[in-house]
């Protein structure tokens, strides 16, 4: 299994905590993707509040283009990060880490995976449903709808609590991180960085 492997490569490589005891981390592919997508999805996240403030017009439209495009581009990542994840073990939690937090880490992560497809199809059914359907970088892609405006309203509605439900759960998790990186030291956040040779 992969954790098993990532622990013996720790060993023969010198990867190491600063305690001595070799690091299981995840695979570079995993933490490929997933610094991927964190950066794209806050990003995303951003430029979508401040699209609701901004005036219509050519700089607007170029805009709203580019979020549509990333968030395709975060629907085709999310999912090659799933498929992943099913055929790779993650590296296990220390021994250290309660129970509770354990059961925690996995609901929230299930939920930050299921936000993370809902967000660009609800906003891509929301596309859909309009004129102008939905562009990929200046590429037309296919259009699933038809010009209907309480369908686009009611997808836009789910685009916006999605988006909601993923600053929370963001939040959560950026958190949660931070507490083992700076009061528990238990080598959790370290999992998904590049190993450093022990000098």
């Amino acid at each position: 299994m992969e954790s098993r492997s990532m622990s013996s490569s720790a060993r023969a490589s010198g990867y190491v905590s600063p305690s001595g005891a070799p690091i299981a981390r995840y695979s570079w592919q995993a933490m490929l993707l997933h610094w991927l997508l964190a950066v794209i999805v806050i990003g995303m996240l951003c430029l979508g509040y401040l699209l609701d403030d901004m005036a219509r017009g050519p700089t607007k439209d170029f805009y709203v283009e580019m979020h549509r495009s990333f968030g395709v581009t975060a629907l085709v990542l999310v999912f090659l990060r799933l498929a992943w994840r099913m055929r790779r073990t993650p590296p296990p939690l220390p021994a250290s880490v309660p129970r509770w937090q354990r059961i925690a880490a996995a609901v929230t992560h299930g939920l930050l995976y299921l936000c993370i497809l809902l967000q660009p199809l609800s906003g891509y059914l929301a596309s859909s449903f309009g004129r102008s359907g939905i562009h990929y970088f200046g590429m037309p892609l296919p259009h699933w709808g038809w010009d209907d405006k309480p369908l686009r309203t009611f997808f836009g509605e789910v685009h916006g609590i999605v988006a909601t439900a993923l600053v929370v759960l963001i939040a959560i998790h950026v958190l949660a991180a931070l507490k083992h990186l700076f009061i528990n030291r238990d080598q959790v956040f370290q999992r998904m960085l590049p190993a450093r040779r022990k000098p």
